[in-house]
């Protein structure tokens, strides 16, 4: 397993250069807590990827298929690269997924850094170790927020691949339009650093169910693998660093808004109008500031499009894909 050097020199994120909240702190083995169980879903999930490692940090990948453009799918939080495993094997030709540092399967260390920054520096390190050198690349929630930073390096010429084209599914690609979840802003208002103790399942559930609504609920099942790969190797304990990304987000607005508009390929928004979080309007926001974007409404869908319905997000891919 060759270890991949990520690039250097980003604009500084909030928190400090580094990411790192001064006052991280590295749990003792002792306080690892139990083992999580996971579904025969996630265990076969598993069994599909592997291992990258990118400085000294391990990233988990799965690549299937073939063909010289690819699916590149980047998940949200406090999501996964199982986000996607529904979608994935409906998808045509070769498909690439990853969990983010800090997510499912990767490494979760306490005292590293997360930034939207270090989260796009992997996703270039990871396709750089894959031999990628054009892709596609689908977003979904926080993922929306990497692809634009992506777009932002490739409008400057500073990718190593080419992006023909850019999808993004429901995400909060304008802070001032999201409509935060309780969970959300009570996670917020904790220290930025990992914390003392697991958080309990009850309260995970709750936050998450937030995200999805009477019109559209969780298929059964997704709740508890969501909450079975936030709590894998301690992640739980990581929510209040990981979370500082809406935070960047608030100060690089800016910079991820040109990234999108300055694209030069076709840009189609795949958009769950049931979201409670990334509202509807903001697809109307971004329609009127780069016109050429297309807009694809999937009624009685919410926030999960992939794990609500990635028999309609895989058939409105291919569609973009074609057109």
């Amino acid at each position: 397993m060759r270890a991949v050097q990520l690039p250097q020199g980003r604009p500084d994120p909030v928190g400090g250069a580094d990411g790192a909240a001064p006052d991280a702190v590295r749990p003792d083995a002792r306080t690892a807590g139990a083992a999580v169980s996971l579904s025969s879903s996630v265990r076969a999930w598993r069994d599909q990827g592997r291992e990258i490692s990118i400085s000294g940090r391990t990233v988990f990948v799965t690549d299937r298929g073939e063909g010289d453009l690819p699916l590149v799918l980047i998940h949200g939080f406090p999501g996964s690269s199982h986000d996607w495993a529904g979608l994935v094997p409906l998808l045509p030709g070769r498909v690439i997924t990853l969990d983010l540092p800090g997510y499912g399967f990767s490494d979760k260390g306490f005292d590293a850094p997360y930034t939207l920054f270090d989260q796009t520096d992997a996703v270039e390190a990871v396709l750089a170790e894959l031999g990628v050198t054009r892709c596609v690349v689908v977003g979904h929630d926080m993922g929306d927020t990497v692809t634009a930073e992506l777009a932002h390096r490739s409008n400057a010429g500073e990718l190593a691949f080419a992006i023909e084209q850019i999808i993004l599914t429901n995400g909060s690609v304008f802070i001032d339009l999201a409509q935060l979840t309780r969970g959300q802003k009570l996670t917020l208002r904790l220290p930025n650093r990992p914390s003392l103790f697991s958080m309990p399942t009850v309260i995970l559930r709750r936050s998450l169910m937030e995200s999805f609504t009477r019109t559209a609920p969780p298929p059964p099942g997704a709740v508890d693998d969501l909450i079975a790969m936030i709590k894998h190797d301690r992640g739980d304990r990581l929510m209040p660093r990981l979370i500082r990304y809406i935070e960047e987000r608030r100060v690089h607005q800016d910079r991820w808004t040109a990234g999108f508009v300055d694209f030069p390929g076709p840009l189609t928004m795949v958009w769950g109008t049931e979201d409670p979080i990334a509202i509807l309007p903001m697809t109307e926001r971004m329609k009127a500031l780069r016109p050429a974007t297309s807009v694809v409404p999937l009624p009685g869908i919410g926030h999960w499009t992939s794990i609500e319905a990635p028999e309609r997000l895989a058939a409105e891919i291919e569609r973009a894909l074609r057109a």
